[in-house]
């Protein structure tokens, strides 16, 4: 996934789903892995690392 998709999906999500949607993430991220699919698992981290960005430091 481009970074240009990465940032939208990510601020799609938190706004959809405010501070939950990091757990969320954790979960889909944790659920690729124990499938294997390792390069789904690499797009959803850094869609957790713009949502990470976004909410700036010190929140969370």
């Amino acid at each position: 996934m481009d970074m240009v998709k990465t940032t939208e999906y990510a601020r799609a999500l938190y706004t959809a789903q405010g501070p939950k949607a990091e757990a969320e993430i954790a979960r889909k991220i944790q659920d690729c892995k124990d499938k294997g699919q390792d390069a789904e698992a690499q797009d959803w981290q850094a869609v957790r690392r713009a949502i990470i960005s976004m909410r700036g430091p010190h929140q969370g």
